[in-house]
């Protein structure tokens, strides 16, 4: 597999000079207005969710290579006022939140009314689908379709495709995963679906480090984990205290990873605070805390583009394209 001319440049668009992705996070929907207002959530407003995802970008989007933002309160809004800079990358979600269907046979959906066509038209640098998965769940193949279904029109319009699978577990009186199982699931989802046409794998850590507290076993699982994928890939934050994000990125990054989309480790505390204190919040620790994200991965990531996936250019090339 090699990258077509536009998904190159616009993965170009989304990395520093050196190949690494140093994206931030700020496609939450629900788990932000639970953030924002714990006691009702569904009470917050569109011009909260609208404000506060302009906060957070604006602050610290000069410090990412790329934003990772929803079409609901984000994208666009974050475009036309200005707040993420034209030289960083845009990513924007497909999907609608949450899932539909049984705990134990999650099905993801595009959010009705979006899709690739219309990322690709409003000048976005890739796609973005969270998928919630797991290889023993009775409809696998059903969201394994999904995958394919998105990476088809990601290639028609030569933007990439970013893959976020979430595991969970079949068993609803057993949550989360065991750490075993988790680095079972986790590396075998990988195994599975970057070969579907995923540009750049968005992945969990792949065990439970409550469970594990040996970096020496994390660095196993993130190299097995490199192992098992067929795309570059970066990992996640989900919930995890920027401590905890701050050691977990260094292990998977020299075990093979790109980088990084992080989330609410850099800002979450952020949801808690109001007018100058939130201000001052981002502009000082969550940009702090992103710019050391930046040097660990400057030090320590995989180039995306040591992967072997641009070809050399052939002369007259233009003709056939």
């Amino acid at each position: 597999m090699s990258y077509p001319i536009g998904k190159v440049r616009r993965l170009q668009q989304c990395t520093t000079p050196d190949g690494h992705f140093v994206i931030l996070a700020m496609d939450h929907r629900g788990n932000l207005r639970r953030s924002l207002n714990p006691a009702d959530p569904e009470a917050v407003s569109y011009e909260a969710m609208v404000d506060f995802k302009g906060q957070v970008v604006g602050s610290l989007a000069p410090a990412a290579s790329a934003v990772l933002l929803d079409p609901e309160y984000g994208a666009a809004q974050a475009v036309m006022d200005g707040t993420i800079p034209g030289q960083t990358g845009l990513i924007v979600a497909v999907e609608k939140t949450g899932y539909k269907g049984h705990a134990a046979a999650r099905e993801s959906q595009i959010l009705p009314g979006w899709s690739v066509e219309k990322i690709a038209r409003m000048g976005a640098s890739a796609v973005k689908l969270l998928l919630y998965y797991h290889p023993q769940a009775p409809n696998a193949g059903e969201q394994e379709a999904l995958v394919r279904q998105v990476s088809e029109s990601c290639r028609q319009f030569e933007i990439p495709f970013f893959l976020e699978p979430l595991s969970f577990s079949l068993d609803p009186a057993v949550k989360p995963l065991p750490s075993p199982a988790k680095r079972q699931v986790v590396v075998e989802t990988a195994r599975r679906l970057t070969p579907l046409g995923v540009d750049v794998l968005k992945a969990e850590f792949p065990l439970n480090v409550e469970d594990e507290p040996k970096e020496m076993i994390w660095a196993e699982a993130c190299s097995e984990l490199s192992d098992a994928s067929s795309a570059p890939w970066v990992l996640l934050s989900a919930d995890v205290s920027f401590a905890e994000f701050e050691r977990q990125t260094e292990v998977a990054c020299r075990s093979g990873a790109s980088g990084v989309m992080a989330g609410r480790a850099v800002w979450k505390e952020a949801s808690t605070l109001e007018g100058a204190a939130r201000s001052r919040f981002l502009n000082t620790t969550a940009r702090k805390r992103l710019d050391r994200l930046g040097e660990i991965i400057a030090e320590h990531a995989q180039p995306w583009t040591s992967f072997g996936l641009i070809s050399a250019v052939d002369e007259g090339w233009y003709h056939g394209y």
